[in-house]
């Protein structure tokens, strides 16, 4: 099962607030990205395009690291673990509309034409958090 982000730090969900997100490149090598994220309890979602680099490092390996921290407060911040349990393109517009309207400020994000979308859950299994 996994685990929730702690209650005391579930505001960082609805601010601006950016998550960091380690992926695997194939040859071991991390790979880090500032990403918008949202929150579906218990998951972790975050949203891509199939041709950014994550999504390959995704598909090939679906371990990841996250940090998230707090806009107001870079001492506070959650930590974790896990991995992505499902990639879809189902919806996936309408995830990057939602995330735009939260860190944008507009109802659209303004897909490229050609551009497929992924929306990808991730389920940690480790979660720390401070401050």
């Amino acid at each position: 099962m996994a685990e929730q982000i702690p209650e005391a730090f579930l505001d960082l969900a609805q601010k601006k607030s950016f998550l960091s997100l380690a992926t695997l490149m194939p040859d071991g090598r991390p790979h880090v990205t500032p990403v918008w994220w949202r929150y579906d309890a218990p998951y972790v979602v975050i949203n891509t395009s199939k041709d950014r680099v994550k999504y390959s490092n995704l598909k090939h390996d679906p371990r990841v690291a996250i940090e998230i921290r707090d806009p107001d407060n870079p001492y506070r911040y959650i930590g974790g673990m896990g991995r992505v349990v499902e990639m879809t393109e189902e919806g996936a517009v309408d995830v990057i509309d939602s995330l735009a309207q939260r860190y944008r400020d507009r109802p659209k994000y303004g897909v490229p034409e050609g551009q497929i979308r992924v929306t990808c859950k991730i389920a940690l299994d480790r979660v720390w958090a401070h401050g």
